[in-house]
């Protein structure tokens, strides 16, 4: 299991480094440079919005879907036309709710004109994900893989075009990018039906009432987390909008910071996309989990402390390198946004296992407490703060859920604390932290960033927290 966890762990990383960076800092970013900070602020605003009410597009139908297929796959074909039956129904309670609820909020004209277009874009990303879950249940991770790129692919080629050609004497509207996500979207769409035909089967769809009944009633707990997660970490962007006289403004300046925070997150739920079937298959067969958890928890949390650490004391470089407009605020919010990738991370791995063992019942008491601290923070720092009040709300809520997690796995599964391990770790923050802050002080800001990673990367290695010995016979034997 260990040999197949890193197998598609590497494939599914270098596509992901292929295409997602190209598509973030070639096109995302160039968009925001362009339309600034306020245009770009209110479609980044407007586009958490449409995250909200996810919970009623996917009624964790598709989580559901990946953890019972990986412990069930021979009742994939038998019901596949069904899943996707709820699935459409699902989309159009979403696209109910999401329209009601932003009228309800006042937004203009213009703004609804863009809200439906995000509402109809999250409905084709709900069926992809739909598709792509039953590739992953069956351990089919290269198609689940190159599927989870195609759309940003498109979407490179047509924003490439729409920006970089010069077909029109009109600068770049902010309205094009959304409709070349819809474009993308649709045709990944088609794609992912294609491969299902291929590789699993027929669709038929259907309205199965008795089975959607009971995989409502199997899957609310999934919905339920999905909702109160989505929450607390994409309520930031609604609320400053909503809250500040220049709240698209300061959308747009937090979104700097949350797409780079995004972009290296993204990664880290790769593994975790990886490991919920693999856990679901483990616990089902009663094997122990202890070794993949262990391998895969000590490499993403190692290296989160490397990135989250590094790119924090050189904040001010990493904005400067990428972004045009806001340097300095976008620098400080960035700061406080990507050290939140360390608690993140200890959430993927530890959350991931609690959801595969069906612990949802805690986990959504956690997240609830979760959007409670999350919303009292954000009215108390954004009007004395902005961006970066937010940014400091996101991480306090992020570590305070993440430790939540951890003692909850330690409770459930009775693990004992690996103090070595944990001693391995505090040494580690005490070696990093103040190298970082004095090679940031005394050196070139490049020079300074390469060399705090370089030794984070050798401090892992030297503490033997991360094993690129396992690592490489993993690869050697995948070889042979």
């Amino acid at each position: 299991m260990q040999k197949k966890f890193f197998s598609n762990l590497f494939f599914i990383i270098l596509l992901n480094l292929l295409i997602k960076p190209l598509y973030i800092f070639g096109i995302d970013v160039q968009v925001q440079n362009i339309v600034g900070a306020e245009d770009y602020g209110l479609y980044f605003s407007l586009l958490n919005f449409s995250f909200l009410l996810n919970m009623f597009l996917d009624i964790g139908v598709t989580n559901y879907n990946t953890k019972n297929t990986a412990q069930n796959p021979n009742t994939l074909t038998k019901y596949i036309g069904s899943f996707f039956g709820l699935k459409i129904m699902l989309g159009v309670l979403y696209a109910i709710i999401s329209i009601g609820f932003a009228l309800i909020l006042g937004y203009s004209d213009k703004e609804m004109y863009l809200i439906s277009f995000f509402v109809f874009n999250q409905i084709l990303v709900g069926l992809i994900l739909y598709i792509r879950s039953n590739f992953a249940g069956m351990h089919m991770f290269k198609i689940d893989a190159i599927i989870s790129v195609l759309d940003r692919l498109l979407l490179i080629i047509i924003s490439a075009f729409l920006i970089y050609g010069h077909w029109t004497q009109e600068s770049f509207q902010i309205e094009w990018f959304i409709y070349a996500q819809t474009f993308a979207y649709g045709t990944t769409l088609i794609v992912g039906l294609i491969l299902t035909r291929v590789k699993i089967g027929k669709i038929k769809v259907r309205a199965n009432k008795v089975l959607s009944l009971a995989i409502l009633r199997k899957s609310t707990p999934f919905a339920i987390l999905i909702l109160l997660m989505m929450l607390y970490t994409r309520m930031d962007a609604v609320m400053l909008e909503r809250m500040l006289p220049n709240g698209k403004e300061q959308a747009g300046i937090y979104a700097q910071g949350f797409r780079l925070l995004d972009t290296v997150n993204m990664f880290a739920f790769l593994v975790a996309g990886l490991l919920l079937p693999m856990f679901s298959r483990l616990l089902g067969e009663k094997s122990t989990i202890k070794p993949i958890l262990q391998v895969a928890g000590k490499f993403l949390i190692g290296v989160s402390f490397i990135v989250g650490i590094g790119l924090a004391m050189n904040s001010e470089l990493t904005i400067s390198t990428i972004y045009t407009n806001n340097i300095e605020i976008s620098a400080q919010v960035f700061f406080w946004l990507i050290l939140s990738f360390i608690p993140l991370s200890f959430s993927h791995i530890f959350g991931t296992l609690l959801t595969a063992n069906n612990n949802l019942r805690l986990l959504n008491k956690m997240a609830i407490f979760g959007v409670a601290l999350n919303i009292g923070l954000n009215l108390l720092l954004i009007p004395r703060m902005e961006a970066e009040g937010a940014a400091i709300a996101t991480v306090i809520t992020q570590s305070v859920t993440a430790l939540f997690q951890l003692i909850l796995v330690m409770r459930v599964f009775k693990f004992s604390i690996h103090w070595n391990s944990v001693s391995k770790l505090v040494l580690f923050i005490i070696i990093y932290v103040p190298t970082a802050f004095l090679l940031h002080q005394n050196f070139n800001e490049i020079w300074s960033l390469v060399a705090t990673i370089g030794i984070g990367f050798s401090l892992l290695v030297l503490l033997k927290l991360l094993h690129f010995k396992d690592l490489l016979e993993l690869v050697k034997s995948k070889n042979k």
